[in-house]
C-alpha cells in the first residue's frame, strides 16, 4: 500500500483517477496553453541553502497595483501544479481562478518542487526505506532567503499572524513540520493529504514535545487516498495538538472527504474553503 503511495508522490505525480465530477486530465492541447491568470508571474532565486535555483510563481491580487494597502501572504508547494495547467502533472489546483473569484486580498508564492529532489526537500527525516530528510534546508531557505526577498520587493504584512504555508501530500508533511519549527514565523497552515506515514514516529514525538501551538491549522484529506493509515494518522495528530490549546480557540479545522483521493481534484475542490477559513 506505501509502495503504491509512494510512486504517486515521488514526482508530484499525484492519482489519475478521474470522476465525472473532476476536472479531466489535461489533454495535450490544454498542455501547450498557459492557463495561469494575468496576475501571476514567476523568477528565479538563488537557494544557497539547497545549492540550487528555485523557481518562484508569484499571485498578486487584483487590485495590487491600483492600491498601496499591504497583504497576507501565503507560501505553497509544488507551485508547477498551483495555476497553471501546461506546468501541471494531472491538472492544477486553479489556485489564482479562486482567489480572484473571491476578491481575496493576499498574495499566494509558489515554491517549484526540486523535480528528482522533491522526496528529499519535502521530508524532515531520512526514512529508513526511501531516504529523504531535508526539509531543514528547504525551510530554512523559504524563512531566511525567499520570505526577506519578497518582503521586500512586494508590499506584505510581515508578521506570523498574516503569513501562511500549505501543500499537499509531502507538500503537507512539510507544511505541518514549518509550523511545528517556525511558529514565529508561519501563523496559518493548510496541510493537505500529509504524509505522515513517511515520517510517522517523528512527527508525533515532536508534536507531543512542542510546548504551545498558537498557528491556525486547517486539514483536509480523503478516505480513499490509498493510504489506510491517512485517516488514522490525521486524527492522531489533531488529537495531540488538541492536548496542548482549548477548542474554544477555535484554531484547528479538520475536514475528511467521503469518497476523496489523493489527487488534484480533492486540494482544488477544497483549497477555497480552507482559504476562508484561515484568513
Amino acid at each position: 500500500m506505501k509502495q503504491r503511495l509512494l510512486m504517486s508522490i515521488l514526482f508530484i505525480c499525484f492519482s489519475t483517477v478521474t470522476t465525472s465530477a473532476q476536472q479531466p486530465n489535461p489533454t495535450s492541447e490544454d498542455k501547450n496553453h498557459n492557463t495561469a491568470s494575468k496576475q501571476v508571474s514567476a523568477f528565479s532565486i538563488e537557494a544557497p541553502q539547497l545549492n540550487t535555483t528555485k523557481k518562484i510563481w508569484i499571485y498578486l491580487p487584483k487590485d495590487y497595483d491600483a492600491s498601496k494597502k499591504k497583504y497576507p501572504v501565503i507560501y505553497m508547494q509544488d507551485a508547477q501544479n498551483l495555476f497553471d495547467t501546461k506546468t501541471s502533472y494531472v491538472g492544477e489546483w486553479n489556485v489564482d481562478e479562486k482567489l480572484d473569484s473571491l476578491h481575496a486580498p493576499v498574495i499566494v508564492v509558489g515554491i517549484e518542487h526540486g523535480n528528482e529532489k522533491r522526496m528529499e526537500e519535502l521530508t524532515p527525516y531520512k526514512n529508513a526505506k526511501y531516504g529523504g530528510g531535508n526539509a531543514d534546508n528547504y525551510l530554512d531557505f523559504i524563512v531566511k532567503t525567499l520570505k526577506p526577498a519578497i518582503d521586500f520587493k512586494y508590499r506584505t504584512k510581515t508578521n506570523a499572524k498574516n503569513t501562511g504555508i500549505m501543500g499537499s501530500s509531502l507538500g503537507g508533511l512539510v507544511s505541518y513540520y514549518a509550523l511545528l519549527k517556525y511558529p514565529d514565523v508561519f501563523g496559518k497552515a493548510g496541510v493537505f493529504s500529509p504524509s505522515f506515514w513517511f515520517n510517522r514516529n517523528e512527527i508525533i514525538e515532536l508534536t507531543e514535545k512542542t510546548p504551545k501551538l498558537k498557528t491556525k491549522i486547517y486539514f483536509l484529506c480523503g478516505d480513499n487516498e490509498g493510504d489506510a493509515d491517512m485517516v488514522l494518522d490525521l486524527n492522531k495528530i489533531d488529537a495531540l495538538i488538541s492536548k496542548k490549546r482549548c477548542e474554544c480557540k477555535n484554531l484547528t479545522q479538520k475536514k475528511i472527504v467521503k469518497g476523496g483521493q489523493h489527487n488534484e481534484k480533492l486540494w482544488r475542490d477544497g483549497f477555497s474553503d480552507a482559504y476562508i477559513w484561515l484568513f
